[in-house]
């Protein structure tokens, strides 16, 4: 993410265009790269699960632990923006996945949407507040154009042979386990591929940059159900069992609708509500894996 930053800004990116596209690109390429191995190893659940948990995992435990960290203040325009793109494209995909798979067709569609998506995102971004703009630009930290490029594909080599080694070690839990790789993919892989955004989340918090802790969540979940979702779906279809149909993706939206009245009551996500939201997430989690 460091190096895409940086190549992105010697070639003239603005510091709020990085931010919303390249750094939620850069926190959701582990969904991807772990996703595309898992359905070309002929895991298609575990992808699915990966994809549902680690957006449930983007509001239950990312968002919830940066404020527990310090509260974070909410700007209206998120609200009124951002959250119902995110509702609208859970609800969709939860509606695209009732006939028991997200196909090629569904992926051609959900493309559609991201690139709507990621086109607004850059209008908007040319009306931020410059409130907004600095604080971008102060989490920044751009390299060099070449160094970029390196650190750039060292990333990438990393996260190829990251994610062979996490779908190996994926599928011998399931079956060490005799849990199913749906429910590995939905908690322990989850967890493990949303760590970026933790991270990112944790540091925006401590450096009082609300702004950039919210918007990576939020970012995050539109780029994994809007691209990272089509783009796996074009490789294979993705199946999608009916314990997600009636557990996972309606929790999923669940979580995107309760992200209405935390941040309309009082502007911010406080420590209260974040106390609730990992209460919320460890009680899934724990119910995951009773259900088969």
């Amino acid at each position: 993410m460091r190096g895409a930053t940086g190549l992105a800004r010697s070639l003239g990116v603005s510091a709020l265009t990085v931010g919303l596209t390249v750094v939620a690109f850069g926190t959701s390429a582990p969904e991807l790269a772990l996703d595309l191995t898992a359905v070309l190893r002929g895991s298609g659940d575990l992808a699915f699960g990966n994809l549902v948990g680690a957006n449930i995992a983007n509001i239950g435990l990312v968002l919830a632990v940066a404020a527990l960290v310090r509260p974070l203040k909410v700007q209206m325009r998120l609200l009124f923006r951002d959250v119902p793109i995110v509702i609208a494209a859970s609800l969709f995909v939860w509606i695209i996945a009732a006939d028991g798979a997200v196909d090629r067709a569904d992926a051609v569609v959900l493309l559609g949407c991201f690139g709507g998506y990621l086109l607004h995102s850059l209008a908007q971004a040319r009306r931020e507040a410059a409130s907004v703009r600095a604080e971008f630009a102060a989490a920044e930290r751009a390299s060099g154009r070449l160094a970029g490029l390196l650190f750039l594909l060292l990333g990438l080599a990393g996260l190829v042979a990251g994610a062979q080694l996490m779908v190996h070690g994926a599928v011998q839990l399931a079956r060490g386990w005799g849990v199913s790789e749906l429910a590995i993919g939905l908690t322990i892989v989850a967890v493990g591929t949303t760590l970026p955004e933790l991270a990112a989340g944790v540091v925006a918090a401590r450096r009082n940059q609300p702004d950039i802790a919210v918007g990576n969540v939020i970012g995050s979940i539109a780029f994994n159900l809007l691209f990272v979702m089509a783009a796996v779906s074009l490789v294979a279809p993705l199946p999608a069992r009916q314990t997600s149909l009636s557990v996972d993706l309606p929790v999923m939206l669940g979580l995107s609708i309760a992200l209405v009245p935390i941040m309309v009551r009082g502007g911010e996500v406080r420590r209260s509500e974040a106390m609730l939201l990992i209460a919320a997430y460890a009680a899934y989690v724990l119910l995951r894996w009773q259900v088969p």
